[in-house]
């Protein structure tokens, strides 16, 4: 049986579009409103969803995730609310997929198989563990796999052709492209090499490749998504989370406000935009 990630994947190649993927962290910028923003992401345009599972020490992530990981902790965000969230998002859409990202010592604190029950049980379709390399496989990877949760890798300007061969025999749902060396949201890709790289690997690979990193605005979207199969946007939806924030907005005033700033950055995705 499909997973919810291939059929979307599957449903917007038919429609001649790219996946918009865009991130939050959980707890962020407090937990009653991160729960509204998650709910509230489809009617922005998302197709797929990355909810950030908040770490002390998030080595890959620039200033913006790091800020809000920190907040979300100081909120008492935990792996048990994350799931919640998960769970009251779900109870709320069955079709969009939601995958967990973060690293791997909260989840093993967790412990593995009570981490891979409550996403089974709360509805996530997919991983992204940003420090278990690949040769740690058989730690979650793999598990994940067996329980029918796609484990999405990384791919990055430096992988040589051997590495993505090996990616490809443990990687399902998408391959995550990180279009820039260095960390999250700090940098701006060069398209053309970006371009050049995903076609790329896609002559290796029927998997979709999705590109993240150092995407900010719609016209960086746009260009993008002539030639991967999503395109994934975190540190820009965090910075506009937190300075909608301290604009003392209401709740609704800052969901709308978050919304139309998503649609700016998903209608760039629509075919022939």
């Amino acid at each position: 049986m499909p997973s919810r990630i291939e059929k979307t994947f599957k449903e917007l190649k038919s429609q001649g579009r790219s996946a918009f993927i865009p991130y939050v962290t959980a707890g962020d910028p407090d937990i009653n409103l991160s729960q509204k923003i998650l709910n509230s992401l489809p009617s922005g345009g998302a197709d797929i969803i990355e909810v950030g599972m908040p770490f002390s020490d998030p080595m890959a992530d620039g200033p913006a995730i790091q800020q809000a990981g920190i907040r979300a902790l100081g909120n008492g965000q935990n792996m048990k609310k994350t799931f919640s969230m998960v769970k009251n998002f779900r109870s709320q859409n069955n079709y969009t997929p939601l995958i967990l990202m973060g690293y791997y010592n909260p989840i093993l604190q967790f412990g593995n198989e009570k981490f891979l029950s409550e996403c089974s049980a709360s509805g996530v379709d997919g991983l992204i563990v940003v420090d278990l390399p690949i040769e740690h496989s058989q730690e979650l990877c793999k598990p994940a796999q067996e329980v029918g949760i796609d484990f999405i890798n990384f791919i990055t300007p430096t992988t040589s052709p051997e590495r993505l061969k090996n990616i490809l025999d443990v990687s399902t749902g998408f391959l995550y492209y990180v279009s820039i060396a260095g960390i999250t949201g700090t940098k701006v890709p060069d398209i053309k090499i970006l371009e050049n790289m995903v076609r790329k690997i896609k002559t290796y690979t029927n998997l979709p490749v999705g590109v993240g990193f150092g995407i900010k605005g719609a016209e960086q979207v746009r260009n993008i998504s002539k030639f991967s199969d999503a395109i994934v946007v975190g540190s820009s939806i965090v910075n506009k989370i937190n300075d909608l924030k301290i604009q003392n907005l209401t709740d609704d005033e800052l969901i709308e406000s978050l919304v139309n700033f998503l649609l700016s950055l998903s209608n760039s995705l629509q075919k022939g935009a």
